[in-house]
């Protein structure tokens, strides 16, 4: 029997995505290319392209690269939900830039502390 968590629809997402990630045999830029292509074709929110956005830099997923996709299935999906997918992205690397800064200045503050403590 499973055990109780206090995320457990984080927890399944999770879990869901390692397994996929697991079983497929794609490389890293081929498979964030699928995994994108299929968040545009779904209209997914800001928040499923945010999970993707570490993937997609480890995979040295370029701007280029992206836009070259969204080019590439704008004739099947349509141009609202590339236009709809190009604002969710923003929206997701804005929130990365902003979780980044924050992390940043308070790694910042607490070296502060630290040499002010000795």
């Amino acid at each position: 029997m499973a055990t109780a968590s206090e995320t457990p629809v984080l927890d399944t997402i999770a879990a869901m995505t390692i397994d996929s990630v697991e079983r497929c045999h794609m490389d890293e830029r081929t498979l964030i290319h699928a995994r994108i292509a299929a968040l545009v074709a779904m209209d997914a929110p800001a928040i499923s392209y945010l999970a993707h956005i570490n993937p997609a830099i480890k995979a040295d997923f370029t701007v280029e690269q992206l836009q070259d996709l969204l080019v590439a299935i704008a004739p099947v999906v349509g141009t609202a939900r590339v236009m709809s997918a190009a604002g969710h992205i923003a929206q997701a690397f804005g929130v990365t830039l902003a979780l980044a800064e924050s992390e940043a200045e308070a790694i910042a503050q607490a070296e502060a502390e630290s040499r002010n403590a000795s």
